[in-house]
């Protein structure tokens, strides 16, 4: 596939907003798409070239990018810099001075998907001498045979900013309409109805027909809809397990309605998605949501995270599934000592925790090791942490993930070993009385956890948030992750910091503002800190205007909050009363679900109402 009919794809999803039109043109691309290149395709509609949980990471700088783009049209870096700045967007930079390039290299040719896709990928395994200068070289190749709006896309690409709003559940929706029979009544607009319908009048009849037609009729629209969500679920299914669409597509693509009836296999050193909580408002409501008898578990203020081991290699992923083996390697041969099994994956806490107090620190404390590349050793001296053991989902060669909470509880407590203040299992307590898990709650918040989660004994492992199974109780209304987008320079003793900070939330792949923030940001104390925020965040400026500054979308912190209110003033339509950042968020990315939506604002809006 030529790398321009990707791109006119790219152009048409960058124009709108609306999620069905996506999910029609990605549907369409992927029935244009061969096998071959069926992988590159999928990848790069998601502006990356490596699964989200591989180590293999581009690691290219925009600086690397703005020298390629100086070599590819033979303008100055000056020149490049200065439109830059002006623009805030190298990728519109490249489009315009390509588009102003008098001619093309003789030596140019049509760009392949294929060609991009591997350029790109070969950036992550440069090293040694020459690696920079071999960087650019890459990127220069593509450039210089690259169409204005092509150039556009691959440096978008290579900087992880696509910016065309292809999210999970769009790519997801597009897979199903692309490999699935389409459902006459939901999306077939535009489609040509040919004669190949499957009418049936139960669900039971769509599961027994194998045969892939290439529509069914549904007796009525409420099927219709129950046909749509069970396809729907055989796709989000794989995802869940694999975190890869490219597995996904490759498998719904073979297996069609079959894929529903055929297990996905759980591998070490391949992350779940995570299962995740809501908020419960009271002890009532949880044993509403949960049922009784119910586990109740600390809930600690650490990061979460999945160890792997496959029988030869240990991994460990975050939340956001990315790879920080390297950053707690220290707690390998400690996983080694305790667990006892052949192969496992377990779910945890990683919690920093002081000995001479007796007591857990705060996220804080530990956050620092996520994104750190150097001097792990010494870090990992100076911020000593404990593994809280709270799940295990494989083991020995065998998921557990169908098993109840209780059943995997009870394997955990078989297979680990504990070692105090090193590696731990979750305190817990079984109980139908209200007032015994207020008691608990109250225990867990003295020991400076954040409160506890109360989980349904009878639930299999489901990853995802509204899941119906487990359900947490901390104070406060629920606090938000919401990504930095924009800062006020300092005045007087701050002027050398960053200091007013423009909070966004997502919508269908766009930032929207719902306030401002300087409080629970400390200037010298433990904590977020000013200077600690601003060396984060300088790097990310791109575009000042006075003592404004537009920041590259990057940067994540929890913040929490008294109420949220109408806003006429904010795009979003609504602002935060009194917000304070609590904590940075360096274990998630802007491209995970569990970075505050704008529904999500929309619903604890509602709910605080009530």
């Amino acid at each position: 596939m030529e790398y321009k009919s990707l791109v006119s794809y790219y152009k048409q999803l960058e124009s709108t907003t609306k999620r069905l039109e996506k999910t029609f043109l990605i549907s369409e691309l992927l029935n244009k798409t061969s096998k071959e290149d069926l992988l590159a395709v999928i990848y790069l509609l998601q502006g990356q070239v490596f699964p989200k949980w591989s180590q293999e990471k581009i690691g290219m700088s925009s600086r690397l990018i703005l020298k390629a783009i100086s070599s590819a049209t033979g303008t100055s870096p000056e020149k490049v810099e200065k439109d830059w700045t002006k623009k805030g967007d190298l990728g519109e930079v490249a489009s315009e001075l390509i588009s102003s390039k008098k001619q093309r290299t003789l030596f140019s040719k049509k760009l392949t998907v294929k060609k991009v896709f591997e350029n790109i990928r070969k950036l992550s395994s440069l090293e040694g001498e020459g690696t920079v200068a071999k960087k650019i070289a890459l990127i220069t190749e593509l450039l210089t045979s690259s169409e204005p709006e092509e150039a556009k896309f691959i440096v978008r690409t290579v900087l992880e900013e696509l910016r065309i709003g292809v999210a999970s559940g769009t790519l997801r929706d597009s897979i199903v309409s692309a490999y699935f029979p389409k459902i006459i009544g939901i999306n077939t607009e535009g489609l040509k109805i040919n004669n190949n319908i499957l009418h049936v009048k139960t669900l039971e009849e769509v599961k027994r027909n194998l045969k892939n037609y290439d529509f069914i009729e549904a007796e009525n629209e409420k099927l219709a809809r129950e046909i749509y969500n069970y396809f729907i679920d055989i796709v989000q299914k794989t995802y869940n397990i694999t975190n890869d669409f490219v597995i996904v597509a490759e498998e719904v693509m073979k297996q069609g309605i079959k894929a529903a009836d055929k297990e996905v296999k759980v591998e070490p050193g391949r992350p779940l998605n995570p299962m995740l909580a809501i908020k419960a408002r009271s002890f009532e409501e949880a044993f509403e949501d949960v049922g009784k008898p119910a586990l109740a578990e600390f809930k600690l203020d650490g990061f979460r995270a999945q160890f792997h081991y496959d029988g030869k290699n240990f991994f460990i992923f975050t939340r956001s599934l990315e790879n920080v083996s390297n950053q707690f390697k220290e707690l390998i041969p400690l996983i080694k000592e305790h667990v006892k099994a052949k192969s496992f994956i377990i779910d945890t806490e990683i919690v920093g925790y002081d000995l001479k107090k007796d007591r857990f620190l705060p996220f804080q404390a530990i956050s620092q090791r996520i994104k750190r590349k150097y001097n792990l050793e010494k870090t990992a001296k100076n911020v000593p942490v404990m593994v809280a053991i709270f799940d295990i989902l494989y083991k020995d060669g065998k998921s557990l993930m169908d098993k109840t909470q209780q059943e995997r509880r009870k394997i955990l407590e078989e297979t680990i070993k504990e070692g105090k203040h090193k590696i731990e299992l979750t305190k817990k307590k079984v109980t139908s009385d209200e007032k015994e898990i207020e008691n608990f709650y109250k225990e867990s918040l003295s020991k400076g956890n954040e409160g506890i989660m109360v989980k349904n004994l009878s639930k299999i492992y489901t990853p995802g948030r509204k899941v119906n199974g487990w359900v947490k109780i901390k104070p406060g209304l629920e606090p938000l992750d919401l990504i930095i987008t924009a800062a006020d320079w300092g005045e007087g003793k701050r002027a050398k910091w960053l200091s007013s900070f423009t909070l966004s939330c997502k919508d269908k792949g766009k930032f929207l503002t719902v306030g401002k923030v300087g409080t629970g940001v400390k200037e010298k104390s433990e904590g977020v800190t000013f200077k600690q925020l601003t060396k984060e965040l300088k790097p990310l400026i791109t575009k000042t205007k006075g003592q404004h500054v537009e920041i590259k979308s990057k940067i994540i912190v929890q913040v929490e909050y008294e109420e949220i209110q109408k806003s006429p003033t904010y795009n979003s339509g609504y602002a935060l009363r009194f917000p304070r950042i609590t904590r940075l968020r360096p274990d998630l990315s802007i491209n995970s679900d569990d970075v505050a939506t704008l529904s999500i604002v929309e619903k604890i809006y509602k709910q605080q109402k009530k």
